[in-house]
């Protein structure tokens, strides 16, 4: 390639990160389909979002799941035992599962809302075309997401559930070698059925807290003046707000399906998680642990969704922008708006 050839890419590229509307450069990206610009979109958006909260992500899950020594401390004692025993990398661990599993989830579950979206609106103009579209589209395209990529959160829990000291002769559970040794582990005790478990609980949460969180952040987006539209920062508070109203209402469902996931590691510890289903999760939860432990690590969740959600929706939007994705078709709502 040539000196000018590579300034006028150069300048082309730049230009493209700035916002604007040059599009000379013909790349692979261009000729892309829609979809799966929205797919390569929503897994950035989601590896980069889950990576920036995963000390916080560590540190819930080693509340919600009553692993020994960490179930009657605070957010701040966690911290300081967890990076006493395993150090800085102690609170990425079980990150890479997680990002694994987040890129595909995220990708399947952006590109399926602006799928499913499109589809109802297309196909049933009897629902009409207001935010409930959003609710709707969201919540098809969590459980699809959910389904698609199951296993993969299950062993990001198996392995964050982990503690060992790395600094010492403390150990808790005999640790796993990594991703691959959990799902063949899992699969060899229950096979598929293993390998799904806590689904149940999993689908109930996910169906109302994605279709909340995108009829939520979309509605937000509704009454932003025409001028902040664009902000960064609109798309960050609405994205936090989205998350944080999504969660509080389906956080106990997130804890059974955790305590439903470490199973048998949890069961012989302390006496519970061998749940059959979502309501006797429930129920043996508020009498062998309190109501409470319904809610273990909403603090730090609160934290954590606010970053999580905003940069993903926010990430989500630039991305889009971007990769060159025509504007979506609009509820008459939203363009009266």
């Amino acid at each position: 390639m040539g000196s000018a050839q590579r300034s006028t890419l150069s300048t082309n590229v730049a230009s493209l990160v700035d916002g604007s509307s040059t599009r000379e450069t013909v790349s692979c990206i261009d000729h892309l389909p829609v979809y799966a610009k929205e797919l390569i979109a929503g897994g950035a958006a989601g590896a980069f979002a889950k990576t920036a909260v995963a000390p916080l992500e560590r540190i819930k899950i080693l509340l919600q799941t009553r692993t020994e020594g960490f179930h009657s401390l605070g957010v701040g004692q966690s911290f300081k035992k967890l990076l006493k025993h395993e150090g800085v990398l102690g609170f990425y661990k079980g990150n890479g599962a997680s990002v694994i599993r987040i890129v595909p989830y995220a990708a399947l579950h952006f590109m399926t809302y602006e799928q499913y979206r499109s589809w109802i609106l297309s196909n049933y103009p009897i629902l009409g075309s207001g935010s409930h579209i959003d609710l709707l589209a969201g919540s098809a395209s969590g459980g699809t997401a959910v389904l698609c990529t199951y296993p993969l959160d299950l062993a990001r829990t198996r392995l964050a559930y982990q503690v060992v000291d790395t600094r010492g002769s403390f150990e808790y559970k005999s640790p796993y070698k990594g991703i691959k040794d959990v799902l063949f582990s899992v699969y060899k005790e229950g096979g598929v059925r293993g390998l799904y478990r806590g689904v149940g609980p999993t689908l109930i949460g996910i169906l109302p807290y994605a279709g909340l969180k995108f009829y939520i952040y979309e509605e937000l987006k509704r009454h932003v003046p025409e001028e902040y539209e664009k902000s960064i920062t609109m798309r960050l508070s609405c994205g936090a707000l989205a998350g944080l109203f999504g969660q509080t209402f389906t956080y106990p469902l997130d804890v059974v399906r955790r305590q439903m996931q470490v199973g048998k590691q949890l069961n012989s510890a302390q006496g519970d998680g061998g749940f059959k289903n979502t309501w006797e999760g429930l129920t043996t939860i508020v009498r062998n642990q309190g109501w409470r432990q319904l809610f273990a690590g909403l603090s730090i969740n609160y934290i954590k969704i606010v970053p999580s959600v905003a940069i993903g929706f926010t990430a989500y939007d630039t991305m889009k922008c971007w990769l060159h994705v025509p504007p979506r078709q609009k509820s008459q709502s939203i363009s009266a708006a």
